[in-house]
């Protein structure tokens, strides 16, 4: 894949849809590169099985991946009956094999529904949940015994698309947090057959309901045929990643004590726990909240590109 020799001041966020068979920090490496960019950040894992949208945070708009991490997310899922992994997935081995039982629709719902909402969900063994500091994949695959503590976790919507004999088509729409190798995983023991997730697409991340995705091969060719110029008109302002969170407008005079990072207090008001700061021209100044007294507290400002 082409490489800058130099690296620049890139700022923006980039809809990539990730390839399988790559991590998604391999992925985000590959577009850093490609963009030349100094300073870049992915906003939640995928899977090496999984595709679809990683968004890559480049330069100042690194600044809001942490506050992406926690969004809504929605996945197409496909799940193979009868079969159950190492890994609940397919890259892991095979730890057992059963029958599956006559399953109608019904059945399926009933089971679903058990999954839905506010459930408590145990991850896979192999996942980067760090116990001690060492991620958890990497003490299963040293053959430690391995004990993963249940969390809980919403599951918005779980519905079933399709059936192609022992394979299921599921919607997924999820927050921070769910394991849908879990989710395939425990349905497939409420069916009474196991399952595991035989692939997994990345649909959207709040508040990228509908994205226009760019994989990392239309991204090679565009730099091949436009260069740097092409690549950056791909990219969302940093904004973008904020627009949902309510706005509070400065004058000139605060937005630069703002930008200076010195405290100022507004009118009184309702407590807002977080929202986005602009100044007159509309420009987002920082992420702020708001006391009960008016104080406004800086939690991440942002220097104008």
């Amino acid at each position: 894949m082409t490489s800058l020799k130099t690296w620049r001041g890139v700022h923006g966020i980039l809809l990539l849809d990730k390839p399988a068979g790559i991590s998604s920090n391999r992925a985000l490496q590959l577009a850093k590169r490609l963009y030349g960019a100094a300073k870049a950040g992915h906003t939640g894992s995928l899977d090496p099985l999984a595709t679809g949208l990683l968004p890559v945070c480049f330069g100042e708009a690194t600044k809001i991946a942490g506050y992406l991490l926690g969004s809504r997310k929605a996945y197409a899922a496909q799940l193979r009956l009868g079969t159950t992994t190492t890994t609940d997935d397919a890259e892991g081995e095979v730890v057992q094999t059963r029958p599956v039982p006559p399953l109608d629709v019904a059945l399926i719902e009933a089971a679903l529904a058990t999954l839905r909402g506010r459930i408590v969900q145990i991850p896979p063994a192999y996942s980067a949940i760090k116990q001690g500091g060492v991620a958890l994949y990497k003490r299963a695959r040293r053959g430690e015994d391995v004990i993963v503590p249940s969390r809980e976790v919403d599951v918005h919507r779980l519905i079933l698309e399709s059936r192609d004999g022992d394979v299921l088509n599921l919607h997924v729409e999820c927050g921070s947090g769910t394991y849908v190798r879990s989710l395939a995983r425990d349905l497939g023991e409420r069916l009474g057959c196991g399952a595991h997730l035989i692939a997994l697409r990345r649909l959207w991340v709040e508040p990228f309901r509908e994205p226009r995705m760019h994989t990392l091969d239309a991204l090679e060719r565009i730099a091949a045929q436009g260069g740097v110029a092409a690549l950056d008109h791909l990219l969302l302002p940093l904004e973008a990643g904020v627009d949902a969170l309510p706005a509070l407008d400065f004058d000139a005079d605060a937005a630069v004590h703002l930008r200076q990072g010195r405290k100022i207090t507004i009118t009184p008001r309702t407590p807002m726990p977080l929202c986005r700061a602009r100044d007159p021209a509309g420009r987002l100044i920082a992420l702020v909240e708001v006391s009960a007294s008016g104080g406004v507290r800086i939690l991440r400002g942002f220097n104008p590109a």
